[in-house]
């Protein structure tokens, strides 16, 4: 494995009495607080009056931000911004998904910086320091929680692009399963998808001797393809949320990294589909993904056999290893497809019409993938592939 140095400052509040949690942590900080959110669905489950109740018991003064995009957008971080400097905010509170998560990371960030959000963005400038944020968790998927990491969008260029520093670690994420309960069906199966797509992202990698991060990625996945499709009939299960919800944490607060670099050309093919057409990111790859493993299987072979065998349950006897490895994406596909996730760009009314602007936002900076280094034809083909 590469040489590491390891660093998570997070305190994650998990289980079904983590909201209890809340008090201790709000004593830590001033007294204005930004309470960040989406769509209002926290206000339906009674997510919005627990946390709301709790900070009225702790006399703190609340301001709100609402409608936070599901592509989080550069424009609603700007505007929190201003409202952390305007009223001079002590502590952001992110109540939501990875999408409200992102946003508030980005509104910390500007929120000590003179110039534009988007700066961070495009790496024009680094957050060296940050307002201090802090999670209550509603949906299991990114990982945002217990993360430095945020990917924004900007509708007026037609880019996304993921950014991310220490500064904007949260100082405690809440993770209740009980909050997770009334997220729809297609919203729980994104997360799924997504969760399991930084795994397959982390998997592949150029590191040798890493048996350990290698167990604990196979580990996580079964656990999630166990518990996926039992949930997906039985939303309302606390011992299956609770399952999803804390694979979705450990799928990307980089403990599966140690020693090694992920590939992540999936999600960058995948950000440059969605700031194009604003489609669901996990959509985007349950799509991409299983088309990008088939592009680079021949860079590693015995890679994508040892996972179909040990996570798809693949029989190996009288195969060769590339038809090991290609039965095991197909079983990736299908299962995706089984829970109700997408698998033709054509399911979302995409065609070729702007494969040469995505293909663009894809080599902007050049080269892209640790695994395996694409250029602008493998672009282009996967995306023809996945038509």
């Amino acid at each position: 494995m590469n040489p590491f140095t390891f660093y998570n400052p997070v305190t994650l509040h998990f289980g079904t009495d983590a909201i209890e949690k809340l008090p201790q942590e709000l004593a830590k900080y001033g007294d204005k607080v930004l309470v960040v959110y989406g769509g209002g669905s926290i206000k339906s489950n009674g997510v919005y009056d627990d946390v709301l109740a709790i900070l009225k018991q702790a006399n703190k003064q609340v301001f709100e931000l609402a409608g936070v995009e599901p592509n989080p957008r550069v424009e609603t971080a700007r505007l929190g911004a201003e409202i952390c400097k305007s009223e001079g905010i002590d502590l952001v509170i992110a109540v939501g998904g990875g999408s409200v998560i992102d946003c508030s990371k980005l509104i910390v960030a500007a929120a000590k910086y003179d110039g534009d959000a988007w700066d961070f963005v495009i790496k024009k400038a680094f957050a060296k320091e940050a307002l201090p944020l802090g999670v209550v968790l509603t949906l299991a998927a990114t990982g945002s929680e217990m993360n430095a990491g945020s990917v924004i969008t900007n509708m007026e260029t037609e880019e996304k692009f993921g950014w991310g520093s220490p500064a904007v670690f949260p100082k405690f994420s809440i993770l209740n399963p009980k909050y997770t309960v009334t997220v729809p069906r297609n919203h729980t199966v994104y997360g799924i998808v997504d969760m399991m797509s930084h795994i397959f992202e982390q998997y592949f990698h150029n590191a040798t001797n890493t048996p350990v991060t290698d167990g604990m990625c196979e580990g996580v996945l079964r656990a999630i393809m166990e518990a996926a499709p039992k949930l997906v009939e039985d939303l309302e299960n606390i011992a299956l949320r609770e399952t999803i919800l804390l694979a979705g944490t450990v799928g990307l607060n980089t403990f599966l990294s140690m020693g090694s670099r992920g590939d992540w050309a999936s999600h960058d093919i995948e950000h440059a589909v969605s700031a194009v057409y604003d489609i669901p990111h996990a959509g985007g790859l349950a799509i991409i993904q299983p088309h990008w493993m088939r592009h680079a299987v021949t860079e590693n072979p015995e890679r994508f056999a040892g996972l179909a065998v040990r996570v798809f349950d693949v029989e190996a006897d009288g195969k060769s290893v590339e038809q090991i490895a290609y039965e095991g994406i197909d079983r990736l596909s299908a299962f995706w497809t089984s829970l109700g996730a997408p698998s033709r760009l054509a399911d979302y009314d995409i065609d070729q019409t702007h494969f040469d602007k995505i293909i663009e936002h894809t080599m902007c900076n050049g080269p892209f993938g640790n695994f395996k280094k694409l250029q602008a034809e493998d672009v282009r083909t996967i995306l023809e592939n996945a038509l």
